[in-house]
């Protein structure tokens, strides 16, 4: 399993994606990135629950991944790590 970091919510000007969010997978660039889509991703919350999403797409050019989240997200969530199995 490897461990990525949450970044932000996707977003646009004026809304976000609650259950859509980005991550930063360490030492992983926009080539590396397109090996790791459709695999599952879990996050854990402080109180035990799990949220389960799925990688999507890549997110720009330095190899940031977007995870759709079968609910929506909480604003904790931001700047804490995820499992991508």
């Amino acid at each position: 399993m490897t461990q990525a970091l949450i970044t932000q919510f996707r977003r646009g000007k004026t809304t976000k994606q609650e259950r859509q969010m980005l991550i930063r997978i360490a030492g992983v660039d926009k080539k590396k990135a397109a090996g790791y889509l459709g695999k599952h991703v879990v996050w854990k919350s402080p109180a035990g629950k799990e949220i389960k999403g799925t990688i999507s797409r890549v997110h720009g050019n330095s190899g940031v991944l977007s995870v759709i989240f079968e609910k929506g997200m909480p604003g904790q969530a931001i700047g804490t790590e995820v499992e991508v199995k």
